[in-house]
């Protein structure tokens, strides 16, 4: 399957001026309709870690601007645009819809817990454009709650409820069979319809912005920026590949299982960059294992909106991400391959795979733009999820959370320490809010030492979090990174695994599978989760003295691993033992003279 799409780019007509204000203008409502949304919602999963995101489309379904919020949700909302646009004549809009979808299949969506809604926009009854928004709902039915962020399901029949493109709205009348048909199939009823209604005002609210811009500067005027808007991101794009010298580079890297069967699943990605006739940069797949058993598959929105993202992170940060941005930009995954699923494989834990998209991209472009890219990160979402019944815990709710992990050391920088990664960007949720809405108890949340990988630049710590359950419920995850280490770059060395052990009450401690769903957890019993840390970047014993003391004070690093992995004795105060350390560097140097 290729994204090959090479328009044309038009004259710009308009006033670069303007065009930068009706831009800022459209950002500035994306933003907006992001913030309506967080303050309106009722689950902790939007309004407190802000699991959404909301963009702007074109009449044609062509991305004009995303809100700042989660990488990946561009796939699904792009994806459901897609199909729209392919199809618009069938669906004569009228002022007043609402379109929902949340079907990775048949909905352009990425995973059912995704679900985007699309509002389109008139202006004297002529089709202007779109806003669009996407929320993860904690439950869309499924086999356990919160099944749907779970990672070992087998089918996507088992991860919740399908909706297809659907009018939630014609206009402007609620299709009410279609809601209660939706909400009659998940947990926590109320929680979802108030999810719902805040995901519906935040469209209508971007609606009314835009056609605020639309009045001001006219439809005509704003018609012939959109295009100008696009064709600035790909004249930019284009110049940027343009300096980067033509020709392929690959690379490899491998998931721990899928969650049922134990063979590691392999992703290859060859990127290739051409200057002739246009220039373009290809994302090439094939190589890559078959879709796997256990549900962490990837769709094709999902990996378009994971290489946009990495084209972005490597290639233009500051170029403006729309339309033009992914004219040059060309994918190739075979069907029925884990980054290119079809039906009925299940998706619910794609995030995993999708980081190690992005590892992978990363390590292909270490060989051409070593400046640029970061050593292997966590590379995996880490999503918990407990769930509680009334028959189980006394109440039904469903927490989900995504713990952050150690970024990959840079060229020139440490990698960061307990945070999320690449295609995710939501944020923790802060313990009190957890304790008040849910029956878990935090005990320990704090970096892990010794978990970056050493290096001239040190990976980022990853993060161990103990929680005690309060009453009976079942627990479900999605990780990876628990038995293949995140790799370091340029002589740097791999960080630490993560891993989830399970203490009962009984004092049985069990290692748990980093992929599972339904787990009984007693009252009482603590779970412990521990993420990886990110790989190091350059020779270790290169490291700046200073900074290994540093790190060491700040418990970063053990005694043993600074005078072990960089050379460096400590004295009992944390000063620096100049002769020690002098002829352990001097060994190490003459080491590798030898080789």
């Amino acid at each position: 399957m290729l994204l090959n799409e090479q328009a044309d780019p038009m004259k710009n007509n308009s006033d670069p001026i303007l065009s930068e204000v009706i831009l800022n203008a459209f950002q500035s409502i994306s933003e907006e309709m992001s913030v309506s949304l967080i303050r309106s919602a009722y689950s902790t999963n939007i309004k407190e870690r802000k699991d959404c995101s909301c963009a702007i489309f074109d009449k044609k379904g062509q991305l004009v601007v995303l809100a700042e919020n989660i990488p990946i949700h561009l796939g699904s909302m792009q994806g459901l645009m897609d199909k729209i646009g392919r199809n618009s004549s069938d669906w004569e809009f009228r002022p007043g819809d609402i379109l929902i979808a949340n079907d990775p299949y048949l909905g352009g969506g990425s995973h059912l817990p995704d679900v985007t809604l699309v509002k389109p926009v008139f202006i004297s009854r002529s089709l202007i454009g779109f806003t669009a928004n996407i929320a993860h709902w904690t439950d869309v039915g499924g086999r356990t709650p919160g099944a749907g962020t779970a990672g070992d399901a087998t089918e996507i029949y088992q991860e919740g409820i399908r909706i297809p493109p659907s009018r939630l709205f014609r206009k402007g009348n609620l299709q009410k069979d279609l809601r209660n048909t939706i909400l009659s199939n998940v947990r926590n009823r109320e929680e979802r319809e108030g999810d719902l209604r805040a995901q519906v005002a935040s469209l209508k609210l971007g609606e009314r912005r835009l056609a605020e811009v639309v009045e001001t500067y006219g439809k005509d005027t704003v018609r012939t920026v959109i295009k100008d808007i696009y064709q600035y991101s790909q004249k930019w794009m284009e110049k940027t590949l343009r300096k980067i010298p033509h020709g392929s580079c690959s690379f490899e890297d491998v998931m721990d299982d899928d969650g049922v069967e134990k063979e590691r699943l392999k992703i290859h990605v060859a990127v290739r960059i051409a200057h002739t006739p246009t220039p373009s940069i290809e994302f090439d797949f094939s190589g890559t294992d078959s879709q796997a058993s256990g549900g962490i598959n990837m769709v094709w929105p999902a990996l378009l909106a994971t290489v946009c993202y990495s084209v972005k992170a490597i290639i233009g940060p500051e170029i403006p991400m729309n339309h033009g941005f992914m004219r040059p930009v060309k994918i190739k995954a075979p069907k029925g391959t884990l980054v290119n699923a079809v039906e009925p494989a299940a998706v619910g834990g794609r995030t995993d795979t999708a980081q190690r998209v992005v590892d992978a991209i990363m390590g292909a472009f270490s060989k051409r733009l070593p400046k640029k890219v970061t050593a292997a990160s966590n590379g995996a979402t880490t999503a918990i999820i407990f769930g509680g019944t009334k028959a189980l815990s006394g109440r039904d709710f469903v927490y989900v959370e995504a713990l952050g992990g150690g970024m990959g050391a840079r060229n020139t920088k440490d990698g960061q320490d307990g945070i999320q990664v690449n295609i995710t960007n939501t944020s923790n949720l802060p313990v009190e809010a957890m304790e008040m809405e849910y029956p878990l108890r935090v005990l320990t949340y704090e970096l892990v030492t010794d978990s970056g990988g050493p290096g001239r630049f040190r990976g980022g710590l990853g993060i161990r979090k103990g929680i005690r359950a309060l009453v009976p419920l079942l627990f479900s995850a999605h990780s990876d990174r628990h038995e293949v280490s995140p790799w370091g770059l340029f002589g740097g060395k791999p960080g630490e695994k993560g891993r989830f052990v399970l203490y009962r009450k009984a004092g049985r401690e069990e290692r748990l599978k980093s992929k599972s769903s339904g787990i009984s957890i007693d009252k009482g019993d603590v779970l412990t989760f521990q993420t990886a840390g990110g790989g190091g970047c350059g020779p270790p014993f290169d490291r700046d003295l200073e900074c290994v003391r540093i790190d060491f004070l700040n418990g970063k690093i053990t005694r043993e691993k600074a005078k072990s992995e960089y050379g460096v004795v400590l004295t009992g105060k944390g000063e620096i033992d100049g002769c020690a350390t002098e002829k352990l560097r001097k060994k190490e140097r003459k080491k590798r003279r030898e080789k």
